[in-house]
């Protein structure tokens, strides 16, 4: 058994590189045009291939979403992978955290804008600084599934102390971990699991947001190649004020081996502040997380041994895109429990604060608002195990189900507090009830590790550049029928379907339980709807559907809809199976989410298509009113009083 403890939680690299770089596996996908689609460099396509999957078929539910095909295996059954004796860990450290996080101030510290000496201390005794550190350098070596469970348990406490913990371990030293030379993890990790010393992760630069490919920091390898200078700056550091050791990525003058040419390439490195010329700026004045500490970092000269680079030189995306995908993961969980709490001090308010002669529960308007709340949180809550199993059984492709994670969890987190305060009416807006702290600090997850926006285009643009490269291998069989005579019947034999109305994917294919069949036809026919809807976009727009962001974004909030059924149709089928007390709960929140979203899903589809068709379109309109605005730096329409 281990020791009980505090736990840290996973979630602040906040910037991803341009959607380019993400883009999918193939990166010459054609549509039927022949035109291939705007496709990342091709060290960019090497280091993707990596996170895609290998060869054609990729195992991502999401992914295939895209081909209008149903991955089952990803999603179902429920995914179960932690022992007994794991489980009882988890819960040894959550009584720890309990008992420890009770006796910490967390509204004194955010009312100071960030803890001090006192409070770090605290933080160095009782949380816990490696939770996924392996044990042999000293840490819990927890797998994904238990980390996911103690980060839903702390999010219930101080976003900003998450915050703290997870720039330190999830992100601040994960890539020594997980690129990290033998040398390299026996020097850092065991003094950085145990809280000796600080990590960050130094990504975000003033000019560059979530274009992390314009990042101007640059490092040159010294003539005498033992070690690289480093000039440049960093913003927006979560623990960059007290870190001692951090993660920079660097443009790195590469010279390719087959040209000739020397190149900037980003490139990761461990940058400890005792090398010199490392220096940061005052803490940031934020919103919210203010226990958190967040500054500029700045490198002047800084010189670095050569054995401190981090993954080879020119490898630094692959890097950064590693530690974020197996971070993000994190967010569904811990905005889960931020949930939950919103929950509880709603329902308390409703079920006793009274008016017009009955409680607040007994009005329907409130039964709605707390019933939406509940089925997001149970969404939320599906999706950061359903992950969280996948990862732990050793899926490789997940970066899609990861981003949607993120993006449904932060967003329904937002609406859970703000419906809290609503229900709470004006004593929610004071500061008693704890709602208003929830409410700053729960807004950056829409920014943290990605925007939301640049989220959706990296799941629609991953998948329709997918699914381009699907349908370019089909057009390769059709032309040679007698060598693809596999390919060119399955594919002949689906279309054929699809034209006569029947519905290639079928219910019973679906691990669920026989009470929700019904649901189970509404997902694989919405799946198959949005693959036919992708196709025709892909042979309309060729390389421009990177530019089509209308309809990116529309395919995109299908798609997290399409993963928020079948989660959720897992885990209720394993209740029901399991004879659970809570399982009718559980199949009335199925029915109602699955026939609310089928209806979304068919009317962002409809949008898409009849967008094609109309003769007069809403997208470009839309696009002339935010230029005109613009240009004119604020509204345009005159007051009705005229002036």
């Amino acid at each position: 058994m281990i020791r009980a403890t505090g736990v840290g939680c996973s979630f602040t690299g906040r910037t991803v590189p341009r959607v380019r770089l993400y883009l999918g596996q193939k990166s010459n996908s054609f549509v039927s045009s022949g035109r291939p689609l705007n496709a990342p460099s091709s060290s960019n396509r090497r280091q993707m291939s990596q996170s895609t999957g290998s060869g054609n078929e990729s195992s991502s539910f999401a992914l295939n979403v895209f081909l209008g095909k149903l991955k089952s295996d990803f999603v179902f059954p429920f995914p179960e992978v932690c022992t007994t004796e794991q489980i009882d860990d988890v819960r040894t450290v959550i009584e720890g955290i309990a008992k420890s996080f009770e006796q910490f101030d967390f509204v004194k510290y955010d009312e100071r804008g960030g803890l001090d000496e006192e409070g770090m201390n605290f933080l160095r005794e009782y949380a816990a600084w490696g939770m996924q550190a392996p044990t042999k350098y000293g840490g819990f070596g927890f797998n994904n599934t238990q980390y996911a469970r103690l980060s839903q348990h702390v999010g219930a406490f101080d976003l900003g102390v998450c915050v703290t913990l997870g720039a330190h371990q999830s992100i601040g030293y994960k890539g020594i971990v997980l690129f990290g030379t033998e040398e390299q993890k026996e020097k850092y990790v065991p003094d950085l699991c145990v809280g000796k010393k600080f990590a960050a992760f130094a990504l975000t630069e003033p000019s560059s947001g979530s274009d992390a490919a314009s990042i101007r920091t640059k490092a040159v390898l010294s003539d005498d190649g033992t070690h690289y200078v480093m000039n440049g700056s960093k913003s927006f550091i979560s623990n960059g004020g007290f870190a001692d050791v951090f993660t920079v990525f660097a443009q790195v003058p590469v010279k390719d081996s087959r040209t000739g040419l020397t190149k900037n390439k980003v490139t990761a490195f461990i940058v400890e502040r005792d090398f010199g010329g490392v220096t940061s700026g005052p803490p940031e004045k934020k919103i919210g997380i203010r226990t958190s500490n967040t500054t500029e970092v700045f490198f002047d000269d800084v010189r670095i041994p050569k054995e401190n680079l981090l993954g080879g030189e020119g490898n630094g995306f692959k890097v950064a895109m590693n530690i974020l995908n197996s971070g993000r993961f994190v967010i569904s969980s811990l905005m889960s429990g931020t949930m939950r709490l919103c929950i509880e001090k709603a329902t308390e308010q409703a079920g006793t604060r009274a008016q017009f002669g009955r409680t607040l529960d007994g009005f329907e308007g409130i039964q709605e608002k707390i019933a939406r709340m509940v089925i997001n949180h149970y969404i939320a809550e599906s999706m950061a195990f359903v992950l969280s199993g996948a990862m732990d059984r050793g899926a490789k492709d997940f970066q899609i189900e990861a981003a949607i994670s993120k993006v449904f969890a932060s967003e329904a987190a937002w609406n859970t507090v703000d419906e809290t305060m609503q229900i709470f009416g004006g004593g929610g807006y004071m500061k008693e009830t704890g709602i208003e702290k929830i409410l700053r600090d729960v807004r950056i997850f829409r920014i943290f590790e990605g925007a939301n926006e640049i989220l959706r285009l990296l799941i629609a643009l991953t998948g329709v550049q997918y699914a381009g490269g699907h349908l370019k291998e089909i057009q390769k069989a059709f032309k040679n029928p007698a060598a693809n005579l596999g390919v060119v019947m399955s594919e002949g034999s689906r279309r054929a379907l699809r034209m006569m109305g029947v519905k290639a994917n079928k219910p019973s294919s679906v691990a669920v339980n026989p009470e929700l069949q019904a649901q189970a036809k509404l997902l694989t026919e919405s799946i198959e709807n949005i693959g036919a809807t992708v196709e025709k976009l892909l042979i309309q727009h060729g390389k421009g559907i990177i530019e089509a962001q209308y309809a990116l974004n529309r395919l995109a909030n299908c798609t997290i809809d399409a993963y928020s059924m079948a989660v959720i149709l897992s885990r209720a089928s394993r209740s029901i199976e399991r004879g659970h007390p809570s399982a009718q709960h559980e199949i009335n929140i199925c029915k109602v989410f699955c026939h609310e979203s089928e209806q979304r899903i068919r009317q962002w589809l409809k949008t898409i298509e009849q967008e094609s068709s109309a003769d007069e379109k809403i997208f470009p309109l839309l696009s002339s009113v935010s230029k005109d605005v613009v240009k004119n730096r604020g509204i345009i329409h005159q007051n009705p009083l005229g002036f």
